[in-house]
């Protein structure tokens, strides 16, 4: 079974998921609530970066096979 890592590196949920996993790990080992919003926050705007770049070589790519 081969893994589309394109597919799952764009995937909303995969980030918020992560984004979650991390804040809560940052408020556990002591971290302020405040500096686990700001990590949250910069793991999702991370990610819309990713799914934009990855959309786009896809894109790019279908065109150019035509």
């Amino acid at each position: 079974m081969k893994i589309d890592w394109k597919r799952k590196l764009t995937s909303r949920k995969l980030w918020v998921s992560i984004a979650g996993f991390v804040a809560g790990l940052v408020v556990i080992f002591g971290g302020s609530q405040e500096s686990a919003d700001k990590i949250s926050g910069a793991v999702l705007s991370g990610a819309a970066v990713v799914g934009y770049v990855l959309g786009e070589g896809l894109a790019d790519g279908a065109n150019k096979e035509e």
